[in-house]
């Protein structure tokens, strides 16, 4: 049997961006490359959008089972990023991945990529993929035709407030045309993960 590719040395790759910037276009466009990389499921305490699956997508868990999970200190990072309605690492989802001898791609919110980043330091890449302006970021939410304006706009205002911290990431990339930012994105992480 052969054995499957694995890292020499598993890092962490933190893709973050404020909702609708093209963050998990890109983590999922990794995903499809052979690179030794596999996905940090979230869980979350939100219900399921059409289409996503648990265990795929994120863990989804009640507010009582994610709140059980912070007081048994089972999160990397949490945070309740909208009233009532909290996402999280799990630290098993890193120790599964590495020990599948991989490096772990996330796809997380703003504070808990830096949240990752200040725990791990030069172990992990922190990307913030940035949109070109904050109507285009209003546009893409809007074609999604997932939420009410009312949820979009909560989003754009803490969209606003996330941009303010692009500058603590390694990178920013700007998603202004997908196919040049997917390029760009591959490169950072062949180059980080050395191969």
């Amino acid at each position: 049997m052969i054995e499957p590719f694995k890292s020499p040395d598993p890092k962490l790759i933190i893709v973050s961006a404020p909702s609708g910037a093209g963050k998990t276009t890109i983590v999922r466009h990794i995903l499809t490359l052979p690179i030794p990389v596999a996905f940090s499921v979230s869980a979350t305490s939100r219900s399921p959008r059409n289409g996503e699956l648990n265990g795929k997508d994120y863990y989804f868990l009640s507010i009582d089972e994610f709140n059980e999970k912070v007081a048994n200190n089972e999160f990397l990072e949490w945070e309740e990023v909208y009233p009532g309605t909290c996402y999280g690492t799990l630290k098993s989802e890193v120790d599964r991945i590495w020990n599948d001898g991989k490096s772990v791609i996330f796809d997380v919110d703003v504070v808990g990529g830096l949240n990752i980043k200040n725990i791990y330091g030069d172990k992990a890449l922190a990307i913030f993929v940035q949109p070109p302006s904050v109507e285009t970021l209003r546009q893409r939410l809007r074609s999604r035709s997932t939420e009410t304006e009312d949820k979009i706009n909560m989003r754009i205002a803490k969209a606003e407030y996330e941009l303010d911290f692009a500058n603590r990431f390694d990178v920013v990339l700007v998603n202004d045309q997908l196919e040049i930012a997917l390029s760009e994105a591959e490169d950072l992480v062949r180059n980080f993960i050395g191969i």
